[in-house]
């Protein structure tokens, strides 16, 4: 394949498919504490440490990864400790975070605008080889916290009540999931961009769930779609000249309407599947039952 004789598109492949990978999987969990807009919010705090890297003459992924982590620790301590005014500490947060950005790209020699636009929009095809390094040591520490502790975070935050019944240290594994989700952004930033990374998050993980309830179907279906859609939206903006980010995100949503479509139709089979055998739902009166036994005096 021509596509694989450049050594560019060998890494945007290679980036692409860790990214497909490790984004769901941590998706998976945002999705199911109803905090699907978390990974957005990080993105425009990591904007900051991209940002801080340019004005140091470091690298931006480690220094945007830094001040992600930051950031998603304090998002973490306005949602326990907040309150009613979180929601404005976290509009602040968040805002502040991409003021920075700007504010410091612009104010670093080697900053620009065409720089900023490759991290808020994703520029795959200029991942350099320093850069899978650094992707694929974030995406392994990713990987070995959302499948090695699944059943944890899945009792977390499926219902935190449960969890601290149980004995597991609750607001440990919400940390634990912020600061997954904020290394996730700065692994995928450079694949999607800081602005779209949330939908890579989101979008596979809502799409499987339109065919499955089962927490493990729906974790193998939502990387199945992650892989499928950034590996398919990296080949096409290579053979189109469109952008990749975009690319990715529209063939997600793409997904999510085919499957949303299909979705009724199969609810419909198995309610008849499930009629036809005799597995529904059905009541029955006792035969033994007499209409005196019915009979309430006071």
């Amino acid at each position: 394949m021509e596509i694989l004789d450049y050594a560019f598109m060998q890494r945007a492949l290679l980036a692409a498919l860790i990214v497909g990978v490790t984004a769901p999987a941590i998706g998976i969990y945002l999705v199911q504490r109803r905090q699907a807009l978390m990974g957005d919010g990080i993105g425009h705090v990591a904007l900051t440490g991209v940002g801080l890297g340019f004005l140091l003459n470091t690298s931006p992924v480690w220094v945007a990864t830094a001040v992600a982590v930051v950031g998603s620790v304090v998002m973490e301590l306005i949602r326990w400790y907040g309150k009613t005014r979180g929601d404005l500490a976290l509009a602040m947060l968040f805002y502040g975070g991409m003021a920075g950005g700007v504010m410091l790209m612009n104010l670093s020699d080697a900053g620009s605008n065409a720089n900023l636009s490759t991290y808020l929009f994703g520029s795959i095809t200029t991942v350099s080889p320093q850069d899978m390094v650094t992707i694929c040591v974030l995406a392994a520490l990713v990987l070995a916290i959302t499948v090695g502790l699944r059943r944890q975070l899945f009792a977390v935050c499926q219902d935190e009540e449960f969890a601290r019944v149980t004995g597991l240290p609750v607001r440990l594994l919400n940390l634990l999931v912020a600061v997954t989700a904020a290394v996730t952004v700065t692994v995928a930033m450079r694949v999607v961009g800081l602005l779209l990374v949330s939908a890579l998050m989101v979008i596979p993980v809502a799409a499987a769930q339109q065919l499955s309830r089962s927490f493990a179907v729906t974790f193998a279906a939502a990387l199945g779609i992650g892989v499928t859609v950034t590996l398919t939206g990296t080949a096409t903006s290579y053979y189109v000249d469109v952008p990749s980010g975009a690319t990715i995100v529209l063939f997600a949503i793409g997904l999510f309407v085919l499957f949303t479509a299909l979705a009724a139709p199969l609810a419909k089979k198995r309610a008849r599947t499930a009629a036809s055998t005799g597995k529904g739902c059905t009541l029955e009166v006792p035969g033994s039952r007499t209409p005196a036994a019915d009979d309430v005096s006071v």
